[in-house]
């Protein structure tokens, strides 16, 4: 049952929904807090990460929709996203982790599974027998391309000019986000 409330904490502006989740009770503001002295909502970088977190699971659950259409059971959301971040390129893994915000036990496992399902292949290096370059093979560029034109027709379906600059636009600030949080992180504050 979802219950419009008040956390105790915050004030009239700040209304909540509590949602109940089994045993728990989850607290989401309905929208940012506002500044007292500027007419915008005031959204910390918490609140930033915390609603990108839930667009990336409900972007998984589309996915993994998406995969079921075209019959694809073999492997989930996050293998799709190791997929596309391999492009048409030729990588290490190494290359690989730098493209995207894989755990290395979890990008071992992924490729396993990659591989498993001929949707990559894994060349040895000429020079260094103990390396390895990854590359699609034609599933895996299928299923890419696949995927590719679902996203275009949802595109088209549910989104018009305005969204698809809007799109755009958050894209650049969000790139531009992750290089300050990741230089904060590497060179501090």
């Amino acid at each position: 049952m979802t219950q419009g409330l008040l956390h105790p904490s915050m004030g009239l502006e700040d209304a909540v929904l509590l949602r109940n989740g089994g045993d728990r009770l989850h607290v989401v503001p309905d929208e940012p807090r506002r500044n007292q002295h500027s007419d915008g909502p005031q959204v910390s970088c918490f609140d930033l990460a915390r609603l990108l977190d839930r667009s990336s699971r409900r972007f998984s659950g589309l996915v993994s929709a998406e995969l079921t259409r075209l019959g694809v059971d073999d492997i989930g959301p996050a293998q799709v996203m190791v997929l596309l971040a391999i492009g048409d390129a030729e990588l290490s893994v190494g290359e690989l982790l730098d493209r995207g915000n894989y755990v290395g036990s979890n990008i071992s496992y992924y490729l396993k599974q990659l591989t498993d399902g001929d949707y990559i292949a894994r060349v040895t290096s000429q020079r260094d027998k103990r390396s390895a370059r990854i590359r699609l093979t034609e599933r895996g560029k299928q299923l890419c391309a696949d995927l590719r034109d679902a996203a275009k027709a949802f595109e088209r379906t549910f989104c018009g000019e305005q969204d698809l600059r809007d799109l755009a636009t958050a894209f650049q600030a969000l790139h531009r986000l992750e290089l300050v949080w990741a230089n904060a992180a590497r060179y501090g504050v």
